[in-house]
């Protein structure tokens, strides 16, 4: 049986979710630290990790950029926080998902039933259409390989590093200039459109690369 792990520190607010993620035949493990949360994960992973962002000790972001150098388990992020950038921090830091508070418990199941069925389906799923081999610098599409630029490798490698997370501008501009190369934010738009192009022209119809509006881009296999 699934277990979801919930980070969180309000007491009534944790034992309500875990009922209704009980409810629906997961099995709730709750915790109020971030630090013991990440030892727990680490030791025996759960399906999927149902964090808030204001935590005591070891925060949500934190966490959440702890867990994603050891591990892929799904990540739903809740927070009392709902401006723009802290949604935008969140994603950044590797949540598939974003809820606001107040949130509805249906509504928050609803996203992980969501979530685990995806990530059901890929486990099951044919060898992709897209394959990017960052050790060889290289990019094929049913097999066929693609002539990209060093700046549309990083983009696309970036964001097949973590396939369904949603990658802001500005963090796709971080990873490219982390890399020595020369890039503005609005170049992110022309990489993405020619990736698209070159992509289409060797499968057409095939757009991996999916537009979250307000957000930034996301990679779908």
């Amino acid at each position: 049986m699934n277990r979801i792990c919930i980070v969180e520190d309000e007491p009534e607010l944790a034992a309500l979710v875990a009922d209704y993620v009980r409810a629906a035949s997961y099995v709730p493990e709750v915790f109020n630290d971030g630090a013991l949360a990440l030892d727990a994960i680490r030791r025996a992973p759960p399906a999927l990790v149902v964090l808030d962002l204001m935590l005591p000790g070891l925060d949500g972001l934190a966490l959440c950029r702890a867990l994603r150098a050891f591990s892929q388990v799904p990540v739903i992020m809740v927070t009392a926080r709902v401006e723009e950038i802290d949604r935008l921090l969140g994603l950044d830091a590797g949540a598939d998902d974003y809820l606001c508070k107040p949130f509805s418990p249906r509504e928050l199941v609803a996203r992980i039933k969501a979530i685990l069925r995806r990530a059901a389906m890929s486990n099951h799923a044919p060898a992709p259409a897209l394959l990017v081999d960052t050790d060889a610098r290289r990019a094929l599409v049913h097999g066929q390989a693609l002539a990209l630029t060093p700046s549309e490798f990083e983009v696309l490698a970036a964001l097949a590093r973590r396939p369904g997370q949603v990658f802001t501008r500005a963090h796709l501009l971080d990873l490219l200039r982390q890399g020595d190369l020369e890039v503005t934010e609005r170049a992110i738009d022309s990489h993405v459109k020619n990736l698209r192009r070159k992509i289409d022209a060797a499968a057409p119809g095939l757009e991996p690369i999916r537009s979250i509006y307000g957000l930034g881009y996301r990679l779908d296999l």
